[in-house]
């Protein structure tokens, strides 16, 4: 299957990290509310000078990750889109090289896990610990990427994607935009029903490394006790941010729902596009969902 330019690329990623910002997410920086001392224009800076590296022609998923984490350092001195970047990069890889995203993870080397591992400690993501093994700090030589991903898939979303051909995608985020779309909403409340699939069915794995996992499993359950079966529009509004309050107010920034967020309108447009990213291939894995294993309280990096 032929491959998409890196330009149309490009201007997918751009408008899936901008579309994320347009609607309300409960716990996140949004056109509705900033938060965690961090203002809207930060992502929207962001998305702009990350764009052209996430999308860079010829480029590895590594390469395209710590090059779109160097620059968003450098625009806005802080960590806004590590997860985002980990998410989107394997699915720009597979649109520009006309490849199944599965391909692409498969092929995987420690080049890459160089790039990620260099981006990490650009970043320095919070609740980021030490890890026994593929510690993202250690010198000497780094793991085939999918290796690396691996140790950490039982407790964090973004490295379960690696190993699970993005199941939580498909089993959650996707379905959830289709849902949002057949009853007949549109942007921004179809990325709201995205996020909100997303926060009150997963554990946040940002929740969980800087407060536990307990405290993430606990704030999925408010979520949807609070959220859940919520009929979105603008009646909903009120019941949203007086939600996303809350998690504010006490610390609690489900990030990496969002990155999922801005992964799932990624996959969708890319797809839209023409790209083959599902391919001819049975996926394989375990299907989406938290590992039944019993969570660690200190989690290792990679730090996602």
């Amino acid at each position: 299957m032929a491959g998409l330019a890196p330009g149309p690329i490009a201007s997918l990623y751009r408008a899936a990290c901008l579309a994320e910002l347009d609607a309300i997410k409960p716990g996140n920086v949004h056109a509705f509310a900033a938060g965690h001392r961090m203002a809207v224009a930060d992502f929207v800076t962001s998305a702009e000078v990350s764009a052209p590296h996430l999308a860079a022609g010829g480029a590895g998923v590594g390469a395209r990750v710590a090059a779109a984490m160097d620059a968003t350092m450098r625009a806005v001195g802080q960590n806004t889109n590590l997860g985002i970047l980990l998410l989107c990069a394997p699915l720009a890889v597979a649109a520009e090289r006309g490849l199944p995203l599965r391909a692409v993870l498969a092929g995987l080397d420690r080049e890459d896990a160089e790039g990620v591992f260099a981006a990490i400690r650009r970043a320095n993501p919070g609740g980021l610990g030490a890890a026994p093994r593929h510690d993202v700090t250690a010198t000497g030589p780094a793991p085939p990427l999918g290796e690396a991903m691996a140790e950490a898939a039982d407790r964090d979303a973004i490295a379960r994607a690696y190993v699970t051909d993005y199941a939580d995608l498909r089993a959650i985020g996707l379905p959830a935009l289709a849902e949002a779309r057949a009853a007949g909403l549109a942007p921004p409340w179809t990325t709201t029903a995205v996020h909100l699939a997303y926060l009150t069915r997963l554990p946040d794995s940002h929740i969980a490394r800087k407060h536990g996992p307990a405290r993430a499993e606990a704030a999925r359950a408010e979520a949807e006790a609070a959220l859940a079966g919520l009929a979105l529009g603008e009646a909903a509004a009120e019941a949203l941010l007086a939600h996303d309050r809350a998690m504010k107010e006490a610390g609690l920034n489900p990030g990496t729902s969002a990155d999922l967020t801005v992964a799932t309108l990624f996959h969708d447009a890319l797809t839209a596009a023409g790209a083959g990213l599902a391919g001819p291939w049975p996926a394989r894995g375990p299907e989406a969902g938290p590992s039944t294993r019993e969570p660690r309280e200190k989690l290792p990096n990679p730090g996602l």
